[in-house]
């Protein structure tokens, strides 16, 4: 049997959605790709994704001879990679609210508490939540204000397996877009503590780059809200005996049982990628993405972003003549994460798909509904159950009389 695999270029959006008004009004001039183009002009080289459809999509060029292509729209609300992945996996999250830690902290401490957890406000001038001397709730400061609290740990003092308890509290008492629990076992509690400061008006957290949690045993767990993770396909595909790869940023927002790999560097990932499908030779699923992409944009480092194209076109170029027989391989992204556009956040945009392999028609899959096509698509290919969320397009991109 074939496999299919999902490689999400992160945050490479084609322009902005029709209802951005409704989010970010001042973010409707947003277009990553050609805002892109605008500024490096022949300095991006991407004929692979250009001919696979993105000049269809973008310019008006003719349509693809050798794949299908189409865009989808976003359905969850806003733009976010966690949540993105949720959408693409099957499963589209439920609106969630704002909130800083101001407003929740109260009942985040009292159910704490009622688990037996020890909780105090280490500053006297914001609501931030130390508990078990280990472990810190406040705001998320790296994300659009009031999506996300975090909880960030020393993994010295206190287990990944603790942590995770203690963010699936403070996920049952939110209704943010999402809960973190994050932590690394180089950094230290004072550490993290020093690093709290107010980045926007009563929104206070931990600069946590500053207070080195990242890097060497780094461990993260994302937790979305109204996130049905057991209807999406990695889930499925774990309950039915089917290997699902995730590699890059997958390994970190995805659930699944399977082997992953959270490799953030570019080349590392995508040599990492074309190893593991040369050698896996079982029914298996790869689940790809490329994070340095929307790192680029949040840096707002149109450079930076340019190279990372140029080179996932030129793997692309180089892995797609070597796919086998019956694989699928769906490229596409998540949100959009305009680098011009004067701020660092996501922009919320229409996402291209392009879908290769021998056995593709050239199609046009149209505008889908929502990115959850892409996982019920995963599901019908390998005849899993449906996922809770979306439709799949395998009958109008392969013949399977």
């Amino acid at each position: 049997m074939g496999r299919m695999m999902l490689l999400v270029i992160d945050s490479f959006g084609i322009g902005a959605m029709d209802d951005c008004r409704d989010y970010v009004p001042s973010d409707c001039r947003a277009n990553t790709y050609k805002h892109i183009r605008e500024a490096k002009k022949d300095e991006l080289k991407i004929p692979t994704l250009y001919r696979l459809g993105l000049g269809a999509l973008v310019d008006g060029k003719s349509a693809p001879e050798t794949n299908a292509y189409g865009y989808s729209k976003l359905a969850h609300h806003g733009a976010d990679t966690y949540l993105g992945h949720q959408e693409i996996a099957g499963s589209c999250p439920k609106k969630s609210n704002k909130r800083l830690m101001k407003e929740v902290h109260g009942q985040i401490k009292q159910a704490l508490e009622a688990h037996g957890y020890e909780v105090a406000y280490p500053f006297s001038h914001c609501r931030v939540l130390l508990v078990n001397g280990a472990a810190v709730v406040a705001d998320n400061l790296e994300s659009s204000l009031g999506n996300i609290i975090n909880v960030t740990a020393d993994l010295k003092k206190m287990t990944f397996d603790e942590l995770k308890k203690i963010g699936r509290i403070v996920r049952e008492n939110v209704d943010t877009s999402r809960v973190i629990a994050l932590g690394g076992p180089y950094t230290s509690i004072e550490r993290i503590l020093s690093c709290v400061k107010e980045k926007h008006k009563d929104q206070w957290g931990v600069d946590t780059p500053k207070a080195g949690v990242y890097g060497k045993g780094y461990m993260v767990y994302h937790m979305g809200y109204g996130v049905e993770i057991d209807k999406q396909f990695p889930m499925i595909a774990a309950k039915h005996g089917l290997k699902v790869y995730r590699l890059g940023k997958t390994a970190d927002v995805l659930h699944g049982t399977g082997p992953a790999e959270p490799i953030v560097n570019t080349t590392e990932l995508l040599a990492r990628f074309s190893e593991l499908y040369r050698k896996e030779e079982g029914n298996s699923s790869f689940l790809v993405n490329i994070q340095e992409t929307d790192l680029a944009g949040h840096a707002e480092n149109v450079d930076w972003y340019c190279r990372l194209l140029n080179e996932t076109d030129q793997w692309l170029q180089d892995f797609i003549p070597q796919m086998r027989e019956e694989d699928i391989l769906i490229i596409m992204a998540d949100h959009g994460n305009d680098p011009t556009i004067g701020h660092s956040n996501h922009t919320r945009e229409y996402v291209p798909i392009f879908i290769v392999g021998k056995k593709v028609k050239p199609v046009y899959i149209g505008m889908r509904e929502t990115m959850a096509d892409v996982g019920a698509t995963l599901c019908d290919f390998y005849g899993l159950p449906k996922t809770k969320e979306g439709e799949s397009f395998l009958d109008l991109i392969l013949d399977r009389n």
